[in-house]
């Protein structure tokens, strides 16, 4: 298997990061029971699992922005780049509704028929996906038709195809409107006329009545992605390039000037909103976990140049490479019918136990995915030598 470049190992370290701590918070959340729940260990468990989702989504915004950029390179229309995009997101959208259907198939009998409506977190990484497809679409179009003849197109530091500049304030614009809207949109602007099917995923609603913070809906999540984005765009770009490991590093005061910024806000007596939800709406609380995933960042970038991220086999890189894969299965054997432990009835250090198990489970699940994908790959190009004519 090759070692990806230092460039880029970190944002599969990062992807790997959240899959271990998703993998945490699920097993102790399944399995711990009777005092274990009460206990401190159990406080701090599952604050670490408020990082995997806005993690994830922000990583998928990186990598959408990876992604614009190499078909950029290649000269696609806008037209042309939108089209694979959005069908991409369309794809993760719906292998969403698919897992939707495998539980309540797995489930059937005792799985009320509301949860194939559930807003989980491939849902709303697909519909970000497509949502950023659109903006993106809209800016190069934009781009391109203002574009005069003969005359490179609006860059960013002398770029004369890519208009970074442009993507980057599309993402930070899209990124704060969402964040600024999400706690209207969860009380006061509540879309009552909608079918709560589709009201979930504006505030996820889901059939209870009101708003539930366990669930993904695009208001305030999606935001999460377009602050992706927006940070992907600008590594993409010369400025960037120039800048080096130094990017990193103003990356990681942004985080800090955040989460103080953050913190000074929600100090003040006076508040914008009628309704002021700290833990789950506010724009104040957004701020501080997008500080700490720049952190984040720039410690895994760091990591992985400098620190012992790429010495040799790294199990995150690893999870990072497959973690649509590990995330489908490990929900069925942590939650599940098939769970390995029974439902809240473990100690701390059997559920310990379960943990390590599920890890390494879904380590050498995503080694055989590799290899298998290794494999299938040397088959079609030795396919393709031996029917290309001489």
């Amino acid at each position: 298997m090759s070692t990806p470049s230092s460039r880029l190992a970190h944002i599969d370290w990062l992807r790997g990061l959240a899959c271990v701590l998703m993998f945490q918070t699920h097993c102790y959340d399944a399995w711990l029971g009777g005092a274990a729940r009460q206990s401190t260990f159990f406080m701090w468990s599952q604050l670490g699992g408020t990082f995997p989702a806005p993690l994830f989504l922000f990583l998928a915004g990186v990598s959408f922005a990876i992604v614009t950029d190499k078909l950029l390179q290649k000269g696609l229309s806008p037209g042309q780049i939108a089209k694979t995009t959005i069908r991409r997101g369309a794809e993760i959208f719906a292998l969403g509704l698919l897992f939707r259907i495998q539980e309540f198939a797995i489930a059937l009998g005792w799985a009320p028929w509301s949860d194939l409506f559930r807003v989980d977190i491939l849902n709303t990484i697909g519909l970000s996906m497509m949502l950023m497809g659109v903006v993106c679409w809209m800016v190069l179009a934009i781009c391109s038709a203002t574009r005069s003849p003969g005359r490179p197109r609006p860059g960013w530091a002398g770029e004369g195809t890519r208009p970074y500049a442009s993507l980057v304030t599309a993402g930070i614009l899209v990124c704060v409107a969402i964040s600024v809207l999400a706690p209207l949109l969860w009380t006061t602007w509540r879309m009552r006329f909608l079918p709560w099917e589709i009201e979930t995923y504006i505030n996820g609603v889901h059939n209870l009545g009101e708003p539930q913070a366990w669930l993904f809906p695009i208001f305030p999540w999606t935001a999460f992605a377009f602050a992706g984005l927006a940070f992907g765009f600008l590594l993409m770009s010369d400025y960037a390039r120039k800048l080096g490991a130094r990017m990193f590093l103003l990356a990681g005061a942004a985080g800090i000037v955040l989460i103080y910024g953050a913190k000074f806000l929600d100090s003040r007596s006076w508040h914008i909103y009628p309704v002021y939800d700290f833990w789950h709406t506010s724009p104040n609380f957004f701020m501080i976990r997008l500080g700490m995933l720049l952190l984040l960042v720039v410690f895994a970038y760091a990591w992985c140049r400098w620190g012992l991220g790429q010495r040799g086999f790294s199990p995150l890189i690893q999870l990072g490479n497959t973690s649509l894969l590990v995330y489908w299965v490990h929900i069925e054997f942590v939650y599940g019918r098939f769970s390995i432990l029974p439902r809240r009835s473990e100690s701390i250090l059997g559920a310990s136990g379960g943990l390590l198990t599920i890890f390494l489970a879904m380590l050498v699940l995503s080694l055989a995915r590799t290899k298998m994908k290794g494999r299938f790959a040397d088959l079609m190009t030795r396919t393709r030598s031996r029917v290309r004519p001489a």
